[in-house]
């Protein structure tokens, strides 16, 4: 019996086996879990790796990683909003934001497929229609906040950007019949404050207000607050990469911007334009497209090491940086109702995000504090008595 258990322990003790035997005498269960590298493939391994541009973050400490995160959010969005005005800065260039936007598609889509055949799980998994549907979205998203730059201010559209909740909120309450809490209430009524209160200022310092521009924008907000839904669940539903979601996307979308300038005959106008000044046009487009693109992914692995609420407010101070850098950099007539309606939306974005997250943190009530005064008032009187 000794030498049969010397035996049975030898071999429940090889590894990479899965064994059940019985004998009269006995019988036992012998598994073994074989090692990471060896059960997970490369696709499922990297998942708690988080690479931005070739750079494994995961392997510097916490405070690195958001240094390197923030500098990259900061650095590559202030360099794409600054090109993006630069560009519709050129004499002439206005009428031709559908064309910058095919321009950009056409650059993401090429991103998109050389950042895909350096993964190692290169298979489509959202099907086709999903993407057709997220391609249109996307076109409406970036092909009219673009072409909205003819018509406005960059600042204004920036603001208006910020304000991606106030549509989001219409939609839930006549679509999907949702109920918001006073927070969420708040943050809408600052930012449609804000967002009047900016429009006006616009209207009466900008000499060639247009509000063209301000329904261009505002579709384009539309558009932006849908996609983001669209995108979330195709990707929760079929586990798609965002190197998979930026080439189909943008392609479908390219084909999209190509065929209705086309159809409209606003492709050969554009064409001849560009061409009389290719640095100006495909030069800035290329760069204002590569560090969109970079942008994007440091946001990405921001949300992903931190969190959302941080990424918000990192996102948040940027886009304010881009609005000072916009009155610096770019001649613009200004007044200071734009810093008051500029932070009222901030405002609104800050209790927003407070909103999604009330549960991680707790502002005292006013009920709380006055509670608290007496009860530190009675123990002064307390201690004074004695």
């Amino acid at each position: 019996e000794k030498q049969t258990e010397v035996n049975n322990s030898t071999e429940c003790s090889e590894p990479g086996t899965m064994d059940l035997k019985f004998t009269s005498s006995r019988k036992y269960i012998s598994i073994s879990v074989p090692s990471k590298s060896q059960a997970m493939s490369p696709h499922i391994k990297s998942i708690d790796d988080v690479v931005v541009l070739g750079m494994n973050l995961s392997k510097f400490s916490k405070p690195t990683q958001f240094f390197i995160c923030v500098s990259g959010v900061f650095m590559f969005y202030l360099i794409y909003g600054y090109l993006q005005e630069l560009i519709f800065s050129v004499e002439g260039f206005k009428p031709f934001g559908w064309y910058l936007t095919l321009v950009q598609f056409g650059f993401y889509s090429i991103f998109g497929l050389i950042e895909l055949q350096l993964i190692q799980d290169k298979r489509r998994r959202i099907p086709g229609k999903t993407y057709m549907i997220i391609a249109f979205l996307t076109v409406g998203t970036m092909g009219l906040s673009n072409t909205s730059l003819g018509y406005l201010n960059y600042p204004t559209q920036v603001i208006f950007k910020c304000c991606k909740l106030i549509p989001v909120m219409i939609g839930g309450v006549f679509i999907q019949g949702k109920r918001y809490n006073i927070v969420d209430v708040s943050a809408a009524l600052c930012m449609s404050l804000g967002l009047i209160w900016f429009t006006l200022a616009d209207s009466t310092v900008a000499p060639n207000f247009n509000l063209t521009g301000v329904v261009l924008i505002s579709l384009a907000l539309c558009a932006d607050a849908v996609i983001g839904n669209v995108q979330e669940k195709a990707m929760k539903l079929h586990n798609g990469s965002n190197s998979e979601m930026v080439l189909y996307s943008y392609s479908i979308g390219f084909v999209y911007i190509l065929f209705g300038l086309t159809c409209t005959s606003g492709l050969s106008p554009a064409v001849t334009f560009c061409s009389k000044h290719p640095v100006q046009t495909y030069g800035y487009a290329f760069l204002f497209s590569l560090t969109g693109y970079f942008g994007i992914s440091f946001v990405l692995a921001l949300i992903k090491i931190f969190g959302a609420l941080l990424a918000v407010t990192v996102t948040t101070g940027r886009k304010a940086m881009t609005i000072v850098l916009s009155f610096l950099f770019f001649a613009k007539p200004f007044t200071l109702q734009y810093v008051w309606s500029g932070l009222l939306v901030v405002l609104g974005i800050f209790l927003n995000v407070y909103s999604k997250n009330m549960d991680k943190f707790k502002l005292p009530s006013l009920l709380g504090l006055w509670k608290r005064s007496v009860e530190e008032r009675k123990s002064r009187t307390l201690s004074q008595t004695v």
